[in-house]
């Protein structure tokens, strides 16, 4: 899944540092404007999660105003970092795991890289088995149920699931051996399509349902008095977080797509009009639907999978198509770019880009996604927990790469294993203590939800409800002085 464009040679570089899909983006492979990049975010927004994104919150007590202004306002948040790490590749050519080494050293960003790269496997599993389920609901309703059978032992699914997720899982891998620049094309003529079928469905269920049904009208509980008035922070602070938290994997490692941007106004215009406004549509879109299903076949359906499943004719098979259209265009920007990346940073000598999405699609398959969706506590254990985990390493990039470094880096000695960027033995201490410590306030809650431990403290319960925004400004807090007193110390000894 290499650009098909070598990178920059470097003189002097190192071979476990250095490989053509880790290299700076020449001149030449910065072919993405504003509108790639915005069409690279609506194919990513329009899946499965955030059409159902709303329906948390308004079980939780919002009305559905409230929750589609949560997640407009949560992306608006994350647009805040997208951008500004994006900056970084746009400015520099440079991938996520490339720029970490600015920061943690050339050793040391394996660390985030990978903590990033297995979320990403994690939701690859899952988007995968999504957009298989959505085949397998296809051939059921053209065939009468006729695929329904037994479950598989220790599988817990039956042979027709495992194949159609197989199916779909192939795809990917067409795509990852096609290369970064037929993910672009996909994204690019996807975008409209989706959209267009986006809009189709809201205008389905409106004329079926003879409007949206009641959920649109309807109060929150907070409103109605259902709730006590204090209550709704208590619920929209989490929300909040989560939906921070559903993008945090992005504002990580947007370099790898910021790279290729033509200009900085290319990738800041559309990540602005792709991102946030496309979420909230999308969230909008579900929840609409969903109030309309009330009408139109007598209870809520809010998995689009099951919903597409019940309009039977020719409209399950265009609707599904999109479906799964929508889950291959999130899967392959979102959860393969950096996990593959991760991994050629792990060893670039003998795992290459292609190789490392290679490893990804692997693992998607061995964490069985089906057992991992079944799970539940989605919001508080899934989104959440790993926001605990990519807020501070965010907080990290930012502060060196906007305060402590004022946005110059030497990119050449990011490829060199005895330049200034490899600290003490190719690890930077001081990164590694300020994730330490922007993740440990976190851990209490943590072990609560998942029932580690019986009770904590009210008040980790309540930081860990904030647990990205808590990891991000601790760790600038402590990155930020730590390392300016670091390079200036190291500035006075040098003279």
């Amino acid at each position: 899944m290499s650009s098909n464009i070598p990178g920059r040679l470097i003189e002097g570089s190192s071979p476990t540092l250095y490989n053509e899909d880790l290299a700076p983006t020449t001149a030449e492979g910065r072919t993405w404007g504003w509108t790639n990049i915005a069409a690279l975010w609506v194919g990513m927004v329009v899946c499965v999660p955030t059409y159902m994104l709303c329906g948390g919150m308004i079980q939780a007590g919002m009305n559905w105003y409230q929750a589609v202004a949560t997640v407009f306002l949560g992306n608006l948040i994350v647009l805040v970092p997208m951008i500004l790490i994006g900056h970084a590749g746009t400015k520099h050519g440079v991938p996520f795991p490339v720029l970490l080494r600015s920061s943690f050293g050339t050793v040391g960003a394996n660390v985030p890289a990978i903590l990033r790269g297995l979320v990403a496997c994690g939701w690859f599993g899952i988007q995968t088995w999504i957009g298989g389920f959505a085949i397998y609901t296809l051939l059921n309703v053209a065939t009468d149920n006729g695929f329904v059978s037994d479950p598989l032992p220790i599988l817990d699914i039956n042979l027709a699931q495992l194949a159609c997720f197989l199916a779909f899982w192939a795809i990917h891998v067409w795509f990852i051996a096609k290369g970064t620049e037929s993910i672009r094309w996909l994204e690019t003529y996807a975008a409209p399509f989706l959209i267009g079928m986006g809009l189709l469905l809201l205008g389905w269920a409106y004329v079926k349902a003879d409007g949206f049904g009641n959920m649109l009208s309807a109060p929150s509980q907070f409103e109605e008095g259902g709730l006590k008035e204090g209550q709704f922070w208590s619920v929209f602070i989490p929300q909040l977080t989560a939906m921070v938290g559903f993008w945090a994997t992005l504002a990580l490692n947007i370099p790898d797509f910021t790279r290729y941007a033509a200009t900085q106004k290319d990738q800041f215009k559309g990540q602005a009009l792709g991102l946030p406004p496309t979420m909230a549509l999308f969230a909008f879109i579900g929840v609409a639907v969903t109030s309309a299903t009330v009408v139109i076949y007598g209870e809520p359906i809010s998995d689009p999978v099951t919903l597409m499943g019940k309009m039977g004719g020719m409209s399950v098979i265009v609707a599904l198509f999109a479906l799964a259209v929508a889950t291959l265009t999130t899967n392959l920007a979102a959860n393969v770019v950096a996990p593959a990346n991760g991994f050629a940073n792990l060893n670039p000598q003998k795992i290459s880009f292609k190789m490392g999405g290679y490893i990804t699609a692997g693992l998607g398959v061995a964490i069985f996604p089906w057992k991992l969706l079944s799970g539940g506590a989605y919001v508080f254990t899934w989104l959440i927990g790993y926001s605990a985990l990519l807020g501070p390493i965010a907080g990290i990039l930012i502060a060196d790469y906007f305060l402590v470094r004022k946005t110059e880096l030497d990119v050449d000695d990011l490829f060199r294993a005895d330049g200034k960027y490899s600290f003490s033995g190719g690890w930077n201490p001081i990164a590694l203590l300020a994730l330490g410590l922007a993740v440990l306030p976190n851990v209490p809650g943590f072990l609560a939800q998942v029932e580690l431990v019986e009770s904590v403290p009210e008040i980790f319960n309540t930081i860990y409800s904030q647990a990205w925004f808590v990891g991000l400004f601790i760790a600038i807090g402590v990155y930020t002085p730590l390392m300016k007193r670091k390079l200036a110390m190291n500035e006075i000894l040098a003279s």
